[in-house]
């Protein structure tokens, strides 16, 4: 199952006792934060959790699966994320890279 935003709410409001609108408000104001840096092109790092990065891609060929039929696919910009080491190690469960 899935994390969802009203999940990592109810996470913040139990763990720091905040009242639950105080709360919203906090995930929704770092949420925004996130977007926004984001959208201006910046990297976002986290410290132990990892770096998200904007890259741009550019315009190419490529195929409609059902049809076979060439189309030419746009120039865009996408969100990549990197973990840190830490997390990394944490998810393999070692202590290597």
């Amino acid at each position: 199952m899935a994390l969802t935003k009203e999940n990592i709410i109810n996470q913040v409001y139990e763990t720091t006792q905040l009242p639950k609108n105080r709360a919203r408000e906090v995930v929704e104001t770092t949420l925004e934060l996130v977007k926004a840096t984001l959208a201006k092109g910046e990297d976002l790092l986290v410290s132990g959790f990892g770096k998200f990065m904007v890259k741009d891609k550019q315009a190419r060929r490529g195929r409609n699966p059902q049809t076979r039929q060439d189309l030419q696919l746009r120039a865009r910009r996408v969100v990549v994320f990197k973990t840190s080491g830490v997390l990394r190690r944490g998810i393999n469960g070692s202590d290597e890279d």
